[in-house]
């Protein structure tokens, strides 16, 4: 029995399985346009069709099959295209505008910051040191050679090294010069915005005081001997941008050693220490604390020691916008223990969009008269018996401002008094070679200052300049001995082709007044020195150069009795290990 069932079940699963697999195969067939016709046939009685119904017959019904490639479908209905309106022009524009400084190099300028609207980085520029070497020999025996290095990555820290050495020697008796220039200039700047900058320095000039008329004196050239030698060291520390609290500060230490061949000696210590806050963008207080303690010794015959001090604060409040600035304080001021407090008062008004500014001011300031100072003015003097500062006060009146891209001019209408101005007659002693220096207790002067310049971007510079001085009220001096009452100087810098460069100097100055050993004042005569220097490419890393100086052959004086050479050719080479 149990056999019969399971053989019942295997055949029952057998049978649902083909039948299945033949569905299949019945759907995946091409499907087929079947029409059936239907044949006419005798009425027949519902009982027969009862009966037929019965034995319904199991064959197929009659069919006739048609097979055809046409497949019905529906014609593609019209798409509605929507087109999109053009979009709206704003002709309007938002108006940015920027306030530009004019592109001056000849003068101090503190313009409007500007904000552009997009500053893209620049990734091109790299940084490369450079290091030349120049040389060149001229008549009167003249030889020249200088060197400029730089050394660091240009971001960080950066080092540059210059050194020079200049020689000659005139057809007068001792008229001979040397000079001898080393400086080492190195700037780190920190994380936090903040710069460092170190700079050491030595010089020594070597001179013969050749002012006389070695006829009349039998004097040896060494006794004529007036060296100088100058060392200093400078340490600084500024903030490239305000910090937090809108505070800038670029406090600087000088230390500098001065020394002659007659054992003259002098130690100067200078301390500046600017600071300003800024409130509201436009409100700012400044302090400024300066500090200048020297000291001068010089060894028997005239042994003495003097100390020259000075100390000033300079507390102002100013106020600053897009077309005025006014800045308001004094100047409470220590010279040598005697206080005095100076005005410190300046205004600057811009006149339309012209680019023209006008300025007012009624400043006080001192003048510092050290041993080294005064020899920076006159070489000649012997070593002072006293040193003085020079207190200035001053009213002014000018306009400066810029025509176009590349022009730029200045000129201002100065009144001052001064108090201890330095003076330089002759010496009654010694043939007229040696100066003096007189303090001349209180003097006036009216100024005239003008300045041009013209730009053309690294290609071509023309600055010119002219300085007219009427000394007048002078309480001891006959004259102001040694002062120039006209200066007209030019300077030409042309880069005419890409390996040809072209400069030129120009100085004209009026004749000062002198006073020579019988104590008579004589004026000298005026002068003109005219320089022209070209420079151009022979190899890719060296250049030949050539200069002339004092043109004109004119053999002027600036000091009483010094006759300058005449006409100086000198021609050389510069090579670059770039």
């Amino acid at each position: 029995m149990k056999r019969i069932l399971y053989t019942s079940c295997l055949t029952f699963i057998s049978l649902w399985i083909v039948g299945n697999a033949d569905a299949q195969r019945r759907r995946s067939t091409k499907k087929k346009v079947t029409v059936t016709k239907n044949e006419s046939k005798p009425a027949i009685s519902n009982e027969t069709r009862m009966d037929a119904a019965a034995l319904a017959d199991t064959s197929s019904p009659r069919v006739v099959t048609i097979t055809s490639a046409f497949k019905p479908s529906l014609k593609n209905a019209a798409k509605i295209n929507f087109t999109a309106a053009s979009t709206y022009v704003d002709s309007s524009r938002t108006p940015v505008t920027y306030s530009v400084p004019a592109q001056n190099l000849f003068f101090s300028y503190q313009p409007v910051p500007i904000k552009p609207l997009a500053l893209p980085a620049d990734t091109g520029y790299r940084w490369q040191n450079d290091h030349s070497i120049r040389a060149g020999l001229g008549n009167f025996n003249t030889f020249l050679v200088a060197g400029a290095f730089s050394f660091g990555d240009g971001v960080k820290s950066n080092t540059i090294v210059n050194a020079d050495y200049l020689s000659n020697k005139g057809d007068l008796f001792a008229q001979q010069y040397a000079k001898f220039g080393l400086s080492v200039l190195s700037v780190f700047n920190t994380n936090n915005n903040n710069e460092w900058t170190t700079k050491a320095s030595y010089k020594n000039t070597t001179r013969y005081f050749y002012g006389f008329d070695n006829s009349t004196l039998n004097l040896k050239k060494e006794d004529l001997l007036q060296r100088f030698n100058e060392a200093g060291i400078e340490i600084g520390l500024r903030n490239k941008k305000a910090n937090a609290f809108n505070i800038t500060y670029a406090p600087k230490l000088s230390l500098k050693y001065f020394a002659d061949n007659r054992q003259g000696k002098e130690y100067n210590a200078i301390l500046e220490a600017p600071l300003r806050k800024t409130f509201a963008k436009k409100f700012a207080i400044d302090l400024g604390v300066f500090a200048d303690i020297a000291s001068t010794s010089f060894a028997p015959p005239n042994q003495s020691k003097i100390t020259n001090n000075l100390f000033y604060v300079s507390p102002s409040v100013q106020f600053q916008s897009s077309a005025f600035k006014l800045n308001a304080g004094i100047r409470p001021s220590w010279n040598n223990g005697k206080y005095e407090t100076l005005p410190n008062i300046t205004a600057e008004a811009k006149v339309g969009e012209t680019g023209l500014l006008v300025e007012l001011g009624w400043v006080g300031y001192f003048q510092k008269n050290g041993y080294r100072t005064l020899t920076d003015i006159n070489p000649w003097i012997l070593q002072p018996n006293r040193l003085e500062n020079t207190k200035i006060g001053e009213q002014y009146a000018g306009i400066r401002g810029a025509a176009g891209n590349h022009l730029t001019y200045r000129a201002r209408l100065s009144f001052m008094r001064m108090n201890t101005q330095p003076l330089f007659p002759t010496w009654v002693t010694g043939a007229g070679r040696f100066f003096d220096v007189f303090f001349e207790p209180q003097m006036d002067v009216v100024q005239l200052h003008g300045e041009i310049g013209y730009t053309l971007q690294e290609k071509l510079s023309l600055l010119g300049g002219v300085t007219y001085r009427q000394f007048t009220s002078l309480q001891t001096a006959e004259k102001a001995w040694g002062l120039l009452p006209l200066e007209v100087t030019g300077a030409l810098r042309w880069k005419m082709f890409k390996d040809l460069q072209i400069k030129a100097d120009v100085f004209l100055w009026d004749g000062s007044h002198y006073r020579d050993v019988n104590q008579a004042t004589f004026k000298l005569d005026p002068a003109a020195d005219l320089n022209i220097g070209a420079e151009f490419s022979v190899m890719p890393k060296l250049n030949l150069w050539v200069q002339l100086n004092n043109v004109l052959n004119n053999r002027y004086r600036r000091w009483h009795q010094y006759e300058v050479l005449g006409l100086n050719v000198l021609g050389g080479v510069v090579y670059s290990f770039r």
